[in-house]
Protein backbone atom coordinates (compact mmCIF):
# COMPACT_ATOMS: atom_id res chain seq x y z
CA UNK A 1 0.00 0.00 0.00
CA UNK A 2 1.36 3.45 -1.17
CA UNK A 3 1.10 6.13 0.98
CA UNK A 4 -1.18 7.92 -1.20
CA UNK A 5 -3.79 4.79 -0.54
CA UNK A 6 -3.85 5.43 3.54
CA UNK A 7 -5.46 9.52 2.52
CA UNK A 8 -7.19 8.47 -0.31
CA UNK A 9 -11.03 7.86 0.32
CA UNK A 10 -11.69 6.25 -2.43
CA UNK A 11 -10.39 2.46 -3.71
CA UNK A 12 -9.43 1.22 -6.96
CA UNK A 13 -12.88 -0.31 -7.25
CA UNK A 14 -14.39 3.03 -6.73
CA UNK A 15 -16.03 2.66 -3.40
CA UNK A 16 -15.36 5.35 -1.08
CA UNK A 17 -13.33 4.56 2.59
CA UNK A 18 -12.72 0.71 0.80
CA UNK A 19 -9.37 1.26 1.31
CA UNK A 20 -10.12 3.36 5.06
CA UNK A 21 -11.75 0.15 5.93
CA UNK A 22 -9.13 -1.97 4.69
CA UNK A 23 -6.00 -0.18 6.25
CA UNK A 24 -8.43 -0.42 9.88
CA UNK A 25 -8.99 -4.14 9.21
CA UNK A 26 -4.89 -4.33 9.09
CA UNK A 27 -3.99 -2.12 12.21
CA UNK A 28 -7.25 -4.32 13.95
CA UNK A 29 -5.01 -7.56 13.02
CA UNK A 30 -1.74 -6.07 14.22
CA UNK A 31 -3.80 -4.93 17.11
CA UNK A 32 -4.93 -8.32 17.98
CA UNK A 33 -1.45 -10.22 17.13
CA UNK A 34 0.17 -7.57 19.59
CA UNK A 35 -2.22 -8.17 22.49
CA UNK A 36 -2.05 -12.08 22.16
CA UNK A 37 1.97 -11.66 21.53
CA UNK A 38 1.97 -9.53 25.11
CA UNK A 39 -0.81 -11.96 26.88
CA UNK A 40 2.23 -14.75 26.24
CA UNK A 41 5.22 -13.27 27.19
CA UNK A 42 3.18 -11.90 30.32
CA UNK A 43 2.16 -15.44 30.86
CA UNK A 44 5.78 -16.86 30.40
CA UNK A 45 7.04 -13.84 32.51
CA UNK A 46 4.19 -15.28 35.07
CA UNK A 47 5.58 -18.56 34.68
CA UNK A 48 9.36 -17.50 35.32
CA UNK A 49 8.17 -15.57 38.08
CA UNK A 50 6.50 -18.35 39.61
CA UNK A 51 9.15 -20.72 39.24
CA UNK A 52 11.44 -18.25 41.02
CA UNK A 53 9.27 -17.63 43.37
CA UNK A 54 9.34 -21.86 44.37
CA UNK A 55 12.87 -21.88 44.06
CA UNK A 56 13.09 -19.03 46.68
CA UNK A 57 10.55 -20.07 48.67
CA UNK A 58 12.52 -23.45 49.11
CA UNK A 59 15.67 -21.90 49.78
CA UNK A 60 14.21 -20.15 52.53
CA UNK A 61 12.68 -23.27 53.81
CA UNK A 62 16.36 -24.55 53.39
CA UNK A 63 17.54 -21.41 55.19
CA UNK A 64 15.03 -21.62 58.35
CA UNK A 65 15.75 -25.38 59.22
CA UNK A 66 19.46 -24.89 59.36
CA UNK A 67 19.06 -22.12 61.75
CA UNK A 68 16.28 -24.11 63.70
CA UNK A 69 19.18 -27.36 63.87
CA UNK A 70 21.80 -24.62 64.78
CA UNK A 71 19.53 -23.07 67.57
CA UNK A 72 18.76 -26.54 68.99
CA UNK A 73 22.44 -27.19 69.04
CA UNK A 74 23.41 -24.35 70.32
CA UNK A 75 20.89 -24.79 73.23
CA UNK A 76 22.33 -28.50 73.59
CA UNK A 77 25.55 -26.97 74.25
CA UNK A 78 24.28 -24.48 76.75
CA UNK A 79 21.98 -27.15 78.85
CA UNK A 80 25.35 -29.24 78.81
CA UNK A 81 27.65 -26.27 80.33
CA UNK A 82 24.76 -25.53 82.59
CA UNK A 83 24.71 -28.74 83.79
CA UNK A 84 28.26 -28.62 84.17
CA UNK A 85 28.51 -25.96 86.14
CA UNK A 86 25.63 -27.14 88.20
CA UNK A 87 27.59 -30.22 89.36
CA UNK A 88 30.80 -28.59 90.34
CA UNK A 89 28.93 -25.48 92.67
CA UNK A 90 27.02 -28.89 94.45
CA UNK A 91 30.57 -30.25 94.90
CA UNK A 92 31.61 -27.47 95.77
CA UNK A 93 29.00 -27.05 98.23
CA UNK A 94 29.50 -30.94 99.33
CA UNK A 95 33.06 -29.60 100.21
CA UNK A 96 31.98 -26.74 102.55
CA UNK A 97 29.56 -28.93 104.13
CA UNK A 98 32.05 -31.85 104.81
CA UNK A 99 34.50 -28.98 105.51
CA UNK A 100 32.32 -27.94 108.57
CA UNK A 101 31.37 -30.94 110.10
CA UNK A 102 35.26 -31.78 110.36
CA UNK A 103 35.84 -28.17 111.94
CA UNK A 104 32.99 -28.94 114.34
CA UNK A 105 34.57 -31.91 115.24
CA UNK A 106 38.01 -30.54 115.94
CA UNK A 107 36.73 -28.11 117.93
CA UNK A 108 33.06 -28.51 119.24
CA UNK A 109 33.15 -25.98 121.80
CA UNK A 110 34.23 -22.75 119.40
CA UNK A 111 31.04 -24.57 117.09
CA UNK A 112 28.66 -24.10 119.81
CA UNK A 113 30.24 -20.56 120.52
CA UNK A 114 29.79 -19.19 116.99
CA UNK A 115 26.32 -20.77 116.60
CA UNK A 116 25.33 -19.18 119.82
CA UNK A 117 27.17 -16.01 119.00
CA UNK A 118 25.40 -15.49 115.08
CA UNK A 119 21.65 -16.96 116.93
CA UNK A 120 22.01 -14.02 119.33
CA UNK A 121 22.48 -11.35 116.46
CA UNK A 122 19.72 -12.78 114.49
CA UNK A 123 17.20 -12.48 117.24
CA UNK A 124 18.50 -9.08 117.70
CA UNK A 125 18.26 -8.12 114.05
CA UNK A 126 14.74 -9.48 113.95
CA UNK A 127 13.57 -7.80 117.23
CA UNK A 128 14.75 -4.27 116.04
CA UNK A 129 15.00 -1.49 118.10
CA UNK A 130 11.53 -1.08 120.98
Amino acid sequence: MSPTDATSTTSSNGQPGAALKGSLGEAGDHLKRAARDAGDALKGAAGAAGDELRLGKAHVKADLSDSALAGLTAAEQASLAAREQADVLMDKGRDMIDSAAELIRERPLAAFGAAFAAGWIISKLGRGER
